[in-house]
């Protein structure tokens, strides 16, 4: 900045000498020359939000910058939006971030506000970018600095929901010479807290359970980040990410009726651990001096997940006490899950001195997961195996990438970028001693980005994406999670790959008003769909055991079921229009970020069987066909007010509001969900003490309610207990210009999203 002002005094200054020449009578003085520099802007193929220049950008944390970015929004203080899009991918200078959303989101929260530049936000991101369905990206790019030293941040928080949650967490960044090294490490003890109230049924049956969830947690992360320059040209690059999480004696109880008549009480205790390993080696070597570099990367990603449950269910005649010594049925599950993943990939950007771009590279990831899930039935008090819901699943998954994206400018106004990807999935999946299958396919994904900048107030863009969504490895575990015994949910090793075609025009005015208008098409839909249906068979009592008539026949009896199936069931159509506005008032006292964004559905699809179902010899199995076929509009607003309260710059208000209308999805109608939120910031030196109030009302919770053309129905109304006080101080210490180390991408990004 003050180069460019130096310069433009001197060109002033020369046209002010000439003019004496010519008339000595006339002399011109130059007072100031003032140089605006723009905060939000459209390049290309992003919205980029100059941080470095907003003055929200002050004694705060990363992820409550990311809050009052245009277009990102945050409605529980524990994850981030784009609007119009299934979900978020946060990308560091260009490169995906290595760690689970939870660390990420802890990571986000202890980064200082002052170390970032500008955040960059891609709804359609090219071919380069590792991303799924029509997931949009956020890219944070870091300030650059040279100085040698330390420095590094002190975070405690303390959270006050239905429990109290502690956390703390701390980061230290050191830079000598050739040597960068990045590290940091949080911990935190929360307990999430859920009230579930759910009713299905029919014209001729209803069931309602009411009940609640209890899930403790303690969690440890944290991760090291190693650079050496070996020289100008080369460099190399290590990093390690970690994280385990502990949720022992996590209970649900869950009361129910049947008809209005109590019937019975299932208690699940729950003990649950995960461990999150990943390892990633870099290399870096630059081409030329105009920025192009052939970057590689191999990396190693393991994870374990070890869950263990015994669910109880005691009949209940008078009131809802349990009485122990009573017979009651019960179930216990051990359900393992153990990923490894190899990958590996090579990138290469090309810069010409013409101004073409060029970025090529390949990719391979090789992933194989197995999940040995046991179920035990009790029968006379004795836990006996269920060989039906006994699965030991094995999944291997290999997928070749290559990919080659060319940009341009074309003009002084008109640029674009054109690319493709292409996928070679190979996969098998085996349920040992049960069944088998494998699945091959190859996609090519075109991209396509047009910019036309119309002149200096007005941006125009186009874009084309097509993408997959392969399932998430979990999802594809044949494995049950129950609620009661007759209502659980049901994974799926046999769902297909979705394919999304994305299409979006941008327009963007003074650098202030956006318009973003998207469309989405999506082919081999999936999500979890309740399904509800019946089983006839012999009448079993409470210990197991057949019941027999006087005649010594089994009773025959039929039972409901409930069971939420994650399945393929047809095609979506997503219309989206976003309107927003990023803009300071008052001399920048006051700072808005408002948008609004409209959106109408059409689903198509029917599910009218289970392929999980496994036959068993006496019992017959009815399925209610499930349709889903609905056009729908919806709407949400998100408003963000920055407030600066005092002429020295150390006290702040946030006051934000959430709204979003009934929306159908493919469970049923989700209701309205709404949350207020007041935030007050005061910065003392390197101290920063915020105290924060989520959902001031308890507005937002998901209440869905569906109901089929047979008329079928199945209500969930879900309560977390969303108001939450959170008091956070933050200390930062050391030379605060000190440079970080590379942020490295790793070859099992695309991996790590799918855990």
């Amino acid at each position: 900045m003050k180069t460019q002002i130096f310069i433009a005094a001197l060109f002033f200054s020369g046209l002010a000498a000439a003019q004496q020449s010519k008339d000595t009578l006339k002399v011109k003085n130059i007072e100031a020359v003032n140089i605006k520099k723009q905060v939000f802007k459209k390049q290309s193929d992003r919205f980029v939000y100059d941080v470095a220049s907003s003055p929200i950008a002050k004694g705060t944390n990363t992820f409550n910058l990311l809050k009052q970015t245009p277009m990102v929004s945050s409605i529980d203080g524990k994850s981030l939006k784009i609007m119009g899009k299934s979900d978020v991918v946060v990308y560091i200078n260009n490169k995906k971030t290595n760690m689970d959303a939870e660390a990420l989101i802890e990571m986000l929260k202890g980064t200082p506000s002052e170390d970032i530049q500008k955040i960059e936000v891609i709804t359609t991101p090219g071919s380069e970018f590792q991303v799924e369905s029509n997931e949009g990206v956020i890219n944070i790019v870091m300030k650059k600095k040279k100085s040698d030293g330390y420095n590094g941040t002190l975070k405690m928080n303390n959270e006050q929901a239905y429990y109290n949650n502690p956390s703390a967490g701390a980061s230290f960044n050191f830079r000598k010479n050739k040597w960068s090294v990045n590290s940091n490490f949080n911990t935190g003890s929360w307990t999430d807290r859920e009230r579930y109230t759910l009713s299905n049924g029919d014209p001729t049956f209803r069931n309602e359970s009411l009940g609640f969830n209890d899930d403790p947690n303690k969690n440890v992360g944290g991760s090291v980040n190693i650079d050496y320059e070996i020289n100008k040209k080369h460099s190399l690059g290590f990093t390690y990410n970690m994280r385990y999480n502990k949720s022992f004696n996590s209970i649900l109880d869950v009361t129910n009726w049947e008809n209005g008549v109590l019937t019975n009480r299932t208690i699940n205790h729950e003990d649950a651990q995960t461990r999150n390993h990943s390892f990633n080696l870099n290399y870096e070597i630059k081409t030329d001096t105009i920025g192009s570099k052939l970057t590689s990367n191999i990396s190693y990603l393991w994870f374990n997940r070890d869950k263990m449950s015994v669910n109880k269910s005691y009949p209940l005649t008078n009131g809802s006490d349990v009485d122990e010594s009573m017979p009651y049925s019960a179930l216990r599950q051990s359900v393992p899950q153990i990923i490894n993943n190899y990958a590996a990939n090579i990138d290469y950007l090309k810069k010409t001195a013409k101004g073409h771009t060029w970025l090529m590279g390949v990719s391979y990831n090789h992933t194989n997961t197995d999940n040995d899930t046991r179920q035990d039935n009790l029968v006379d008090n004795v836990f006996v195996n269920d060989v039906n819901q006994t699965n030991h699943f094995i999944y291997k998954e290999r997928i070749l990438g290559a990919y080659i994206t060319y940009e341009r400018k074309l003009s002084e106004k008109f640029s674009g970028k054109i690319g493709t990807r292409y996928e070679m999935t190979r996969s098998n999946g085996e349920i040992l001693d049960k069944t088998s299958f494998d699945r091959n396919y190859n996609n090519l994904l075109p991209y396509l980005n047009l910019n036309y900048a119309i002149n200096a107030d007005h941006n125009l863009t186009y874009s084309f994406s097509s993408r997959i969504r392969r399932p998430r490895f979990w999802e594809l575990n044949p494995s049950r999670t129950y609620f009661t015994p007759n209502n659980y949910t049901q994974n799926n090793p046999f769902v297909l790959a979705s394919k999304y075609y994305n299409q979006e025009i941008s327009y963007m005015f003074k650098s202030a008003f956006f318009a973003n208008l998207s469309y989405s098409y999506v082919k081999d839909a999936s999500n979890q769909i309740p399904l509800q249906g019946s089983i006839t068979g012999p009448q079993k009592d409470e210990s197991g055991n057949i019941v027999y008539g006087p005649g010594g026949d089994p009773v025959i009896a039929t039972t409901r079921f409930l069971r939420y199936i994650r399945t393929n069931y047809g095609s979506n159509q997503q219309f989206g229009l976003t309107l927003g506005m990023n803009k300071s008032w008052f001399k920048e006292i006051w700072t808005t970020n408002y948008s609004v964004n409209l959106g109408y559905s059409i689903y198509k699809g029917t599910v009218s069987e289970d392929p999980t179902s496994v036959p068993v010899p006496g019992y017959t199995e009815v399925l209610d066909p499930y349709v889903i076929n609905f056009k729908n509009f919806n709407y949400s607003a998100n408003i963000n007010n920055n407030i600066r309260l005092s002429a020295n710059k150390d006290w702040y208000l946030g006051v934000n509001y959430y709204y979003g209308s009934k929306v159908k999805i493919e469970s049923g109608t989700l209701g309205v969900r709404q949350s207020f939120d007041v935030s007050l910031k005061k910065i003392m030196g390197n101290w920063t003490f915020v105290a924060e109030v989520y959902d001031v009302f308890n507005q937002n919770f998901n209440s869905i309610q569906g109901i089929q053309p047979s008329g079928s129905y199945n209500n969930v109304v879900n309560f977390e207990y969303p108001r939450i006080l959170n008091i956070g101080v933050t200390y930062n210490f050391g030379n605060q210009k000190l440079k970080k180390a590379r942020e490295m991408k790793s070859a099992n990004d695309a991996i790590k999203s799918r855990t």
